[in-house]
């Protein structure tokens, strides 16, 4: 699973020809991971949320990798667990709104993201108010009610 989510990173990341190397818990890898699956939960990555994608993949995480998470199963345990040991809260909190980010990238929240991102919240240990807001700050951002 890590080598095509590698391989995606590099396609969103314009495929560097030098990719940063990371461990398979890195939590930078696991957080895109979890990016990548909430643009694609919904079945369709649009050119909106793939743009979206490789801005916050390159300027948050520095990666010049990524992987293709849309025919992979994805193991939100696993990721989150890695995200918690290596981050803080408000670490986490930043996950969580990048999510709703990728979410709200194609102007359509279906109930597919919505409840990736609850639960990744969940699993992330934000509260339901802050995952929330979270979701209402990026949508004003984006104009969006």
């Amino acid at each position: 699973m890590f080598e095509s989510f590698r391989k995606f990173l590099s396609e969103v990341s314009d495929g560097d020809k030098h990719p940063t190397h990371f461990e398979h818990n890195d939590y930078r890898l696991a957080a895109a991971a979890l990016l990548v699956h909430a643009a694609a939960i919904d079945g369709d990555v649009s050119d909106a949320e793939r743009g979206k994608l490789r801005v916050l993949i390159k300027q948050q995480f520095e990666l010049d990798e990524a992987t293709e998470a849309e025919n992979e199963s994805i193991d939100l345990y696993h990721f989150t667990s890695v995200i918690n040991g290596s981050l803080n809260e408000e670490g986490r909190r930043r996950v969580v709104e990048m999510m709703w980010e990728i979410a709200y990238a194609d102007g359509d929240v279906d109930e597919f993201e919505r409840n990736l991102i609850w639960r990744a919240a969940d699993l992330l240990g934000i509260s339901s108010r802050d995952r929330i807001e979270l979701g209402h700050r990026v949508a004003s951002r984006r104009g969006t009610p």
